[in-house]
Protein backbone atom coordinates (compact mmCIF):
# COMPACT_ATOMS: atom_id res chain seq x y z
CA UNK A 1 0.00 0.00 0.00
CA UNK A 2 1.20 3.33 -1.08
CA UNK A 3 -0.40 4.42 1.88
CA UNK A 4 1.17 4.88 4.97
CA UNK A 5 -0.82 2.53 7.94
CA UNK A 6 -1.77 4.59 11.04
CA UNK A 7 -1.09 1.57 13.62
CA UNK A 8 -2.49 1.29 17.07
CA UNK A 9 -2.15 -0.90 19.98
CA UNK A 10 -5.68 -3.64 20.22
CA UNK A 11 -5.82 -5.73 23.82
CA UNK A 12 -8.69 -8.49 23.52
CA UNK A 13 -10.59 -10.26 26.91
CA UNK A 14 -13.36 -12.50 27.19
CA UNK A 15 -15.32 -11.35 30.45
CA UNK A 16 -18.41 -12.38 31.80
CA UNK A 17 -21.96 -10.24 32.10
CA UNK A 18 -20.91 -9.74 35.34
CA UNK A 19 -17.81 -7.89 34.95
CA UNK A 20 -19.23 -6.28 31.81
CA UNK A 21 -21.75 -4.77 34.26
CA UNK A 22 -18.95 -3.32 36.58
CA UNK A 23 -16.28 -2.49 34.00
CA UNK A 24 -18.95 -0.24 31.96
CA UNK A 25 -20.74 1.20 35.16
CA UNK A 26 -17.18 2.41 35.80
CA UNK A 27 -16.26 3.66 32.08
CA UNK A 28 -19.83 5.16 31.47
CA UNK A 29 -19.57 8.58 32.88
CA UNK A 30 -16.16 8.81 32.00
CA UNK A 31 -16.74 7.95 28.30
CA UNK A 32 -18.81 8.77 25.35
CA UNK A 33 -20.80 6.36 22.82
CA UNK A 34 -19.70 6.28 19.50
CA UNK A 35 -21.55 8.61 17.48
CA UNK A 36 -22.75 5.92 14.86
CA UNK A 37 -24.19 3.71 18.11
CA UNK A 38 -28.47 3.82 18.30
CA UNK A 39 -30.31 5.30 21.06
CA UNK A 40 -29.35 2.36 23.00
CA UNK A 41 -25.57 2.77 22.55
CA UNK A 42 -25.18 0.17 19.88
CA UNK A 43 -25.23 -1.36 16.53
CA UNK A 44 -24.97 -4.44 14.75
CA UNK A 45 -22.21 -5.62 13.24
CA UNK A 46 -21.85 -8.25 10.26
CA UNK A 47 -19.09 -9.14 8.55
CA UNK A 48 -18.11 -11.88 5.56
CA UNK A 49 -14.84 -13.14 6.31
CA UNK A 50 -12.59 -14.93 3.15
CA UNK A 51 -9.46 -16.85 3.54
CA UNK A 52 -7.10 -18.64 0.57
CA UNK A 53 -6.92 -22.38 -0.51
CA UNK A 54 -4.54 -22.82 2.51
CA UNK A 55 -6.56 -20.93 5.17
CA UNK A 56 -3.99 -19.28 5.49
CA UNK A 57 -5.10 -16.52 7.88
CA UNK A 58 -6.74 -19.20 10.32
CA UNK A 59 -3.51 -21.32 10.86
CA UNK A 60 -1.64 -18.09 10.70
CA UNK A 61 -3.55 -16.97 13.78
CA UNK A 62 -3.96 -20.23 15.62
CA UNK A 63 -0.50 -20.70 15.03
CA UNK A 64 0.60 -17.64 16.72
CA UNK A 65 2.13 -16.15 13.77
CA UNK A 66 2.74 -11.91 14.75
CA UNK A 67 2.31 -10.44 11.73
CA UNK A 68 -0.52 -11.55 9.78
CA UNK A 69 -3.67 -10.01 7.65
CA UNK A 70 -7.51 -11.22 7.06
CA UNK A 71 -9.69 -9.90 4.28
CA UNK A 72 -13.52 -9.09 5.02
CA UNK A 73 -16.59 -7.76 3.87
CA UNK A 74 -18.36 -5.23 7.10
CA UNK A 75 -21.55 -4.12 6.47
CA UNK A 76 -23.68 -2.05 9.42
CA UNK A 77 -27.13 -2.76 11.06
CA UNK A 78 -27.86 -4.90 8.16
CA UNK A 79 -27.87 -2.06 5.23
CA UNK A 80 -26.05 -1.98 1.89
CA UNK A 81 -25.76 2.14 2.18
CA UNK A 82 -22.04 1.34 3.62
CA UNK A 83 -20.57 -1.41 2.52
CA UNK A 84 -16.39 -1.86 2.79
CA UNK A 85 -13.93 -4.67 1.95
CA UNK A 86 -11.48 -4.52 4.74
CA UNK A 87 -7.92 -5.63 4.99
CA UNK A 88 -6.89 -6.06 8.64
CA UNK A 89 -3.85 -6.16 9.66
CA UNK A 90 -1.87 -7.31 12.58
CA UNK A 91 2.08 -6.64 13.67
CA UNK A 92 2.82 -8.00 17.41
CA UNK A 93 0.17 -6.31 19.65
CA UNK A 94 -0.36 -3.29 17.05
CA UNK A 95 -3.42 -3.75 14.11
CA UNK A 96 -4.29 -1.20 10.94
CA UNK A 97 -6.65 -1.40 8.66
CA UNK A 98 -7.46 -0.37 4.78
CA UNK A 99 -10.95 0.00 3.36
CA UNK A 100 -12.36 0.61 0.37
CA UNK A 101 -16.17 0.90 -0.23
CA UNK A 102 -17.64 -1.23 -2.43
CA UNK A 103 -21.11 -1.32 -3.95
CA UNK A 104 -24.10 -4.02 -3.85
CA UNK A 105 -23.54 -5.21 -7.13
CA UNK A 106 -20.05 -5.14 -6.83
CA UNK A 107 -20.33 -7.58 -3.86
CA UNK A 108 -23.02 -9.63 -5.67
CA UNK A 109 -20.20 -9.88 -8.64
CA UNK A 110 -17.44 -10.99 -6.09
CA UNK A 111 -19.70 -14.10 -4.73
CA UNK A 112 -20.63 -14.93 -8.33
CA UNK A 113 -16.92 -15.35 -8.82
CA UNK A 114 -17.02 -12.64 -11.16
CA UNK A 115 -13.69 -10.41 -9.81
CA UNK A 116 -13.36 -8.24 -12.45
CA UNK A 117 -15.07 -5.71 -10.93
CA UNK A 118 -12.12 -5.41 -8.03
CA UNK A 119 -9.90 -4.74 -10.95
CA UNK A 120 -9.61 -1.05 -10.50
CA UNK A 121 -6.04 0.12 -10.75
CA UNK A 122 -5.94 3.66 -8.41
CA UNK A 123 -7.47 0.88 -5.90
CA UNK A 124 -4.83 -0.76 -4.05
CA UNK A 125 -6.45 -2.47 -1.94
CA UNK A 126 -9.05 -3.48 -4.74
CA UNK A 127 -5.81 -4.87 -6.93
CA UNK A 128 -4.55 -6.80 -4.13
CA UNK A 129 -8.17 -8.93 -3.42
CA UNK A 130 -8.31 -9.06 -7.20
CA UNK A 131 -4.37 -10.78 -7.07
CA UNK A 132 -5.04 -12.67 -4.23
CA UNK A 133 -8.81 -13.68 -5.37
CA UNK A 134 -7.62 -15.06 -8.79
CA UNK A 135 -3.66 -16.17 -7.69
CA UNK A 136 -4.35 -17.57 -4.13
CA UNK A 137 -8.11 -18.39 -4.51
CA UNK A 138 -9.21 -16.26 -1.95
CA UNK A 139 -13.22 -17.06 -1.37
CA UNK A 140 -15.52 -16.50 1.45
CA UNK A 141 -15.14 -18.72 4.34
CA UNK A 142 -17.57 -17.72 7.42
CA UNK A 143 -20.13 -15.05 8.36
CA UNK A 144 -19.24 -13.19 11.65
CA UNK A 145 -22.32 -11.50 13.24
CA UNK A 146 -22.34 -9.62 16.51
CA UNK A 147 -23.76 -6.65 18.45
CA UNK A 148 -21.31 -3.90 19.52
CA UNK A 149 -21.41 -1.21 22.51
CA UNK A 150 -18.52 1.33 21.44
CA UNK A 151 -17.20 3.88 23.82
CA UNK A 152 -14.62 6.76 23.07
CA UNK A 153 -12.33 8.77 24.81
CA UNK A 154 -10.56 11.57 22.90
CA UNK A 155 -7.39 11.83 25.15
CA UNK A 156 -4.92 8.77 23.63
CA UNK A 157 -8.14 8.23 20.73
CA UNK A 158 -8.89 5.48 22.98
CA UNK A 159 -11.51 3.32 21.55
CA UNK A 160 -13.24 0.37 24.14
CA UNK A 161 -15.96 -1.61 22.71
CA UNK A 162 -18.21 -4.67 24.33
CA UNK A 163 -19.16 -7.10 21.64
CA UNK A 164 -22.11 -9.25 22.61
CA UNK A 165 -24.40 -12.44 21.27
CA UNK A 166 -21.52 -13.56 19.00
CA UNK A 167 -23.14 -15.44 15.92
CA UNK A 168 -21.94 -17.42 12.68
CA UNK A 169 -23.34 -18.81 9.88
CA UNK A 170 -21.98 -20.21 6.67
CA UNK A 171 -20.50 -18.19 3.83
CA UNK A 172 -22.91 -19.40 1.63
CA UNK A 173 -25.63 -16.92 3.28
CA UNK A 174 -26.51 -13.50 2.27
CA UNK A 175 -25.37 -11.40 4.66
CA UNK A 176 -28.42 -8.60 3.97
CA UNK A 177 -31.00 -11.01 4.85
CA UNK A 178 -32.95 -9.67 7.32
CA UNK A 179 -33.94 -13.01 8.41
CA UNK A 180 -30.91 -14.55 7.77
CA UNK A 181 -30.48 -16.90 11.87
CA UNK A 182 -26.97 -17.07 12.13
CA UNK A 183 -26.65 -19.42 15.72
CA UNK A 184 -24.28 -18.30 19.19
CA UNK A 185 -21.07 -19.40 18.50
CA UNK A 186 -20.12 -18.38 22.48
CA UNK A 187 -21.84 -19.07 25.41
CA UNK A 188 -24.07 -15.65 25.29
CA UNK A 189 -22.82 -15.14 29.08
CA UNK A 190 -19.66 -14.19 27.19
CA UNK A 191 -18.83 -10.52 25.97
CA UNK A 192 -15.35 -10.07 23.81
CA UNK A 193 -14.01 -6.80 25.17
CA UNK A 194 -11.54 -4.89 23.30
CA UNK A 195 -9.42 -2.07 23.77
CA UNK A 196 -7.63 0.07 21.10
CA UNK A 197 -5.80 3.08 21.58
CA UNK A 198 -2.86 5.26 20.13
CA UNK A 199 0.00 5.98 22.38
CA UNK A 200 -1.19 5.47 25.92
CA UNK A 201 -4.38 5.12 28.00
CA UNK A 202 -5.32 7.86 29.92
CA UNK A 203 -4.67 6.66 33.76
CA UNK A 204 -8.49 7.77 34.47
CA UNK A 205 -9.49 5.12 31.60
CA UNK A 206 -6.93 2.84 32.67
CA UNK A 207 -7.79 2.58 36.37
CA UNK A 208 -11.50 2.20 35.55
CA UNK A 209 -10.82 -0.80 33.29
CA UNK A 210 -8.25 -2.85 36.10
CA UNK A 211 -6.43 -4.19 33.23
CA UNK A 212 -4.58 -5.96 35.46
CA UNK A 213 -7.17 -7.84 37.16
CA UNK A 214 -8.59 -8.90 33.43
CA UNK A 215 -6.51 -12.05 31.50
CA UNK A 216 -5.44 -11.35 27.97
CA UNK A 217 -6.79 -13.63 25.25
CA UNK A 218 -6.57 -14.85 21.65
CA UNK A 219 -9.93 -13.43 21.21
CA UNK A 220 -10.45 -13.51 17.70
CA UNK A 221 -14.13 -13.76 16.49
CA UNK A 222 -13.24 -15.23 12.49
CA UNK A 223 -11.34 -18.47 14.70
CA UNK A 224 -14.70 -18.79 17.36
CA UNK A 225 -16.61 -19.24 14.46
CA UNK A 226 -14.45 -20.86 11.76
CA UNK A 227 -14.11 -23.63 15.28
CA UNK A 228 -17.26 -23.85 16.01
CA UNK A 229 -18.53 -24.55 12.80
CA UNK A 230 -15.30 -27.26 12.28
CA UNK A 231 -16.69 -28.53 15.60
CA UNK A 232 -20.06 -28.98 14.73
CA UNK A 233 -19.59 -30.34 11.29
CA UNK A 234 -20.58 -27.82 9.38
CA UNK A 235 -17.50 -26.97 7.81
CA UNK A 236 -14.10 -28.78 7.17
CA UNK A 237 -10.47 -26.79 6.82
Amino acid sequence: MSTKLKYRHELKFIINRQQYYVIRQRLINLMDHDQHAGANGEYHIRSLYFDDIDNTALHEKLGGIRQRCKYRIRIYNVRDHIIHFEKKIKLNDYIAKVKEPITLDMYRSILANDFQVLHVPDKPLLMELYQQMNHRLLRPKVIVDYVREPLVYPYGNVRITFDKDLRTGLHQMDIFDKDLKPVAAMDENFIILEVKYDEFIPETIRSALQLEGLHRQSASKYVICRKFLKENSWEDY
